[in-house]
């Protein structure tokens, strides 16, 4: 029996979104993704999702009407989709499908680039604006760089809405973001706890040095260690496991804490957002 295909537009869609580059994706990546969303095995039923909470993460403009999405779902995590006709000037998606707003998505399709076939607007979510506004945009990016596709992640779904209400009700952007990175890097597997050590499972103690070793997690600081590792203070590690930002010491060092583990798990990659905000000091 021969492999059923996708509609030609769901087709030439995924070959589109396989030229770009794709933030965070390696070219064979990209080659794999595509091959796996063309090649449909019978086995495979159709996928159809109804009224899934979301946002859309990033959109590229796709023939003369329409969108590729990749968009940020409660229950699925990243879904890539073709929206058809999104940019027609009276289409009922247009007004829609904006950043930083809560939607409701339906889609169906059996390859890894979805149809959507209806998407309504949630409310109750203010609009980012000015530092907010790329601050959201570099939330979208570590969500790029970091979440696999259809790999749900209830917990970093939440996170994201609550850091982006924080962000539009005027609250300090470094501090906000600092959360918000800690729970990414949690949930996706790249970092464990960082209240307790890795080694022996203590908590960690506020008056102890301590280092966050790639790999591993928390431990106490060593006079051998890489000098590229920095040295934080428990109370920073607790004070960062709590979200609280109020000591001086904390948001220094969870700074230079964040940005080297991000550094080594994006193996030096570069985030284009991150750094324009370091630019202009708001990380």
């Amino acid at each position: 029996m021969k492999a059923r295909r996708t509609d030609p537009v769901v087709e030439e869609a995924a070959e589109l979104l396989g030229s770009h580059a794709v933030p965070g994706m390696e070219v064979a990546e990209q080659r794999a993704m595509m091959d796996r969303a063309l090649r449909i095995v019978p086995a495979r039923t159709e996928l159809r999702v109804a009224n899934q909470p979301g946002f859309v993460l990033h959109a590229w403009p796709y023939r003369e009407t329409s969108l590729i999405l990749d968009v940020f779902t409660r229950d699925y995590g990243r879904v890539a989709m073709v929206a058809k006709g999104a940019k027609r000037p009276h289409s009922a998606l247009r007004p829609v499908l904006q950043h930083f707003q809560p939607i409701s998505l339906s889609w169906s399709g059996r390859g890894e680039v979805k149809t959507l076939t209806r998407a309504e607007w949630v409310g109750g979510m203010l609009p980012l604006a000015s530092d907010a506004l790329l601050s959201g945009f570099y939330l979208n990016e570590l969500l790029l760089r970091f979440c696999a596709r259809e790999d749900a992640h209830v917990a970093l779904f939440r996170q994201y809405m609550a850091t982006l209400t924080r962000l539009s009700h005027g609250e300090p952007a470094g501090l906000v973001l600092r959360g918000f990175e800690r729970v990414l890097l949690q949930e996706t597997g790249f970092a464990v706890a960082f209240d307790e050590c890795a080694n022996s499972g203590e908590t960690v103690e506020p008056g102890q040095d301590y280092v966050y070793q790639p790999e591993r997690g928390v431990r106490r600081a060593q006079a051998s260690d890489p000098s590229s590792w920095p040295v934080v203070s428990g109370q920073t590690l607790l004070d960062m496991s709590q979200d609280d930002y109020r000591r001086t010491q904390t948001v220094t060092q969870s700074r230079a804490l964040m940005r080297f583990l991000l550094h080594y798990y994006l193996q030096g990659a570069p985030l284009k957002t991150r750094q324009i905000l370091i630019d202009l000091h708001y990380l």
